[in-house]
């Protein structure tokens, strides 16, 4: 099935008096196994509909924008739900937020049309991959940065990096055998992408090298082996033009390795 028909086959019907929520959600991912819900392990998803429901008095679905992977943070993944409840939308982020554990929040929460659907009217998603450069690595940072201690030349990856702008097929850059579940204008088996802006950002006063990059969707692990191939760049392994080559040749066994989940964060969803 196309991603057009998928989109269609869970569009929400109308209903009278049932509201479409649209949430906005932080979450420090390091003690879930991933966004959606599995039987017997903990995961976002699964915290926030038993906590939603609760408040609501009636089972709630949440629709996520996309999955993040165990350990993967997010600071504005939106998801959407719909409820026959009435409370005021403020009052209900308060309450679930009470119920929520300290490492998951509602941001804010919005009634948006039935035919809103988070995941497949998905515009634009911002992800952003941090690595921390300093000989030492606080214990308040190590869930949420990859820790690189050695020289990497940022020239070098910010031009590698540079490299990943505009609408390619990334299978050199997807896990094996999962196109992912992002990038609403591709059939179920694409592994095209279309990235907006890929680019590193530095702060010498926090030694934090951050890859930002913007898309309008991501295959599975995308990110990550993207960060992990610039890292190589960065170290000497690669040249800044192999990353051309590497994109061009659409084998996974000539790009850098995964980088490790508890660097990388889902910044916003666009829509």
């Amino acid at each position: 099935m196309n991603r057009e028909g998928a989109a269609s086959h869970d569009r929400l019907p109308e209903a009278p008096g049932l509201r479409n929520i649209r949430v906005t959600i932080a979450y420090d991912g390091t003690g879930f196994h991933g966004w959606q819900r599995q039987p017997s392990v903990p995961t976002v998803q699964a915290c926030l509909e038993d906590a939603i429901s609760r408040v609501v008095g009636e089972p709630v679905r949440l629709f996520g924008s996309g999955r993040t992977d165990a350990g993967v943070h997010a600071l504005g993944q939106v998801a959407n739900f719909t409820s026959s409840c009435r409370i005021p939308l403020s009052n209900l982020v308060k309450a679930v937020n009470n119920i929520l554990p300290p490492e998951v929040r509602l941001r804010q929460a919005c009634e948006v049309p039935l035919r809103f659907h988070a995941r497949y009217d998905v515009r634009s998603k911002t992800y952003r991959y941090r690595i921390l450069q300093s000989e030492v690595c606080s214990p308040f940072l190590w869930h949420f940065v990859w820790h690189c201690p050695h020289a990497l030349d940022r020239r070098r990856m910010a031009a590698a990096a540079r490299s990943f702008i505009g609408t390619h097929d990334f299978t050199s850059f997807a896990a094996s055998g999962d196109p992912g579940d992002d990038g609403p204008e591709y059939d179920s088996e694409s592994m095209t992408r279309t990235v907006f802006s890929s680019k590193i950002l530095w702060s010498p006063k926090t030694q934090i090298l951050t890859y930002q990059v913007q898309g309008d969707g991501f295959l599975h692990h995308m990110v990550r082996n993207l960060t992990g191939t610039l890292v190589e760049a960065g170290r000497g392994k690669l040249e800044a033009t192999d990353a051309l080559r590497i994109l061009r040749a659409r084998d996974r066994s000539g790009a850098g390795p995964t980088a490790p989940a508890q660097g990388l964060c889902l910044m916003r969803v666009e829509y």
